[in-house]
């Protein structure tokens, strides 16, 4: 590896005792996301910076983007590819560098113009997938999404060089954000850690989103950190924790409660960066002021917190998502293939995802510890290992209930949790 680059910078923050914390920011002024990227490099902490699209740059609909770019109209992100690059350049100038390096963040499943927007301003950092942003998001055929992110992987990887490392973030461990059990979840940050892998990528983050029940978080984690160790030798790697990715709880209280828990999880499990939530998040989109609230709570509670990570391999998340990786693995030499082949077996199957080119046919539940357990695995191999509630069914009521578990429970914290509250933020 060069030492330079994101993943160089999350190391070096890592190895000096520090969390990286960054907010997921885009807006469509370009003075404003340079506004916004300057609070955020000036936060009371250890940050990177975040330029967020659009929703219509996200799906390709980059005429639209455009005219709302020539007519001044505000979109929910920075429209990247229809911003001359004249302009992106002004908007990174003195701000985006070594230390301080910046990540495009899309959510599409057809991301080559983008990749070809951002690394013409001289940006190398990105994020997605083939699976995670095709199933949750649309309707592009997974085959068209793995084809796209086999050619901006290689695009992306074309750059490595003495002093260029390009960087991709898996966002795999957040499929649906809410509701798909950890070993589900690992498994596909894995497999596409891997993909990136395969296509020319050397400096890779994996992701895990904060789940319904603290210690299986850190069980997930740990095996996600187990498997990375196993399959990625030769990679500059890290993991990326999100902040809860459901229904955020509308109380201030309750919102600084739950990212204060994130925080925990992330330096606890020996996590390298978290991607924050704001107050406003049940709300509005969140302002850079409330981004800044955000980064410097959780940059907090990150200093007072031990690192003490669990067994990597002693638990059933762990014995799922090998599983899960392994039958993938043996499916095809090809990647790509393989999790075509995967998902049209229903070997991988991602609960409640509505996805023409997902199974269907797995479901889970919010057990009475608060756990995700699998109510039905479909024709996933994770017979004898999967701890599977025989004969139950989820109803839509049940469905609805959990949904709002995690906002619920912390808007209104049991009898029994004496911790401060976490309003009382820097």
């Amino acid at each position: 590896m060069t030492g330079v680059g994101f993943g160089a910078f999350v190391r070096r923050a890592h190895d000096a005792g520090r969390l990286v914390v960054q907010p997921r920011m885009g807006m469509s002024s370009p003075e404003r996301m340079r506004a916004g990227l300057l609070a955020t490099r000036d936060a009371r902490a250890t940050t990177v910076g975040t330029i967020t699209l659009d929703s219509y740059t996200r799906v390709g609909d980059l005429e639209s983007a455009k005219l709302a770019v020539l007519e001044g109209v505000a979109l929910n992100g920075y429209p990247i590819v229809s911003h001359a690059p004249a302009t992106t350049l002004d908007v990174l100038d003195g701000i985006h560098g070594p230390g301080f390096p910046v990540q495009v963040r899309h959510g599409s499943a057809a991301p080559l113009d983008i990749f070809r927007a951002l690394t013409a301003v001289g940006l190398d950092a990105s994020e997605g997938g083939p699976v995670s942003y095709c199933l949750p998001y649309g309707r592009v055929p997974l085959r068209a999404s793995v084809a796209h992110w086999t050619a901006s992987c290689e695009l992306l990887a074309g750059l490595r060089g003495p002093n260029a490392e390009p960087h991709l973030e898996t966002f795999g461990g957040c499929v649906l954000g809410q509701l798909c059990p950890p070993g589900l979840l690992v498994a596909v940050s894995v497999l596409e850690a891997l993909f990136f892998h395969r296509h020319g990528i050397r400096s890779i983050s994996v992701s895990y989103a904060q789940q319904t029940h603290p210690r299986q978080d850190a069980e997930a984690v740990a095996a996600l950190r187990a498997l990375c160790a196993r399959f990625l030798p030769d990679t500059e790697w890290h993991v990326v924790v999100y902040a809860y990715m459901g229904l955020y709880p509308e109380t201030e209280e309750g919102a600084y409660r739950l990212l204060g828990k994130a925080a925990e999880l992330a330096v606890s499990s020996g996590s390298e960066r978290l991607i924050v939530k704001t107050v406003a998040e049940s709300r509005r989109i969140p302002t850079v002021a409330e981004n800044v609230a955000a980064l410097e709570h959780a940059a907090a509670v990150a200093e007072r917190t031990a690192r003490t990570p669990l067994d990597a391999t002693g638990t059933q998340t762990y014995a799922e998502a090998s599983a899960l990786v392994e039958a993938v693995l043996e499916l095809d030499d090809d990647l790509g293939a393989a999790l075509l082949t995967a998902f049209a077996e229903g070997l991988l199957d991602v609960p409640y995802c509505l996805h023409p080119d997902n199974a269907g046919s797995s479901r889970s539940y919010i057990a009475a510890d608060g756990r995700l357990a699998w109510a039905d695995i479909g024709k996933m191999p994770l017979n004898g290992i999967a701890d599977v509630t025989p004969a139950r069914s989820v109803t839509s009521a049940e469905l609805l209930e959990s949904l709002s578990f995690v906002r619920r429970s912390h808007d209104r914290p049991p009898p029994g949790d004496t911790r401060p509250s976490e309003s009382a933020h820097p």
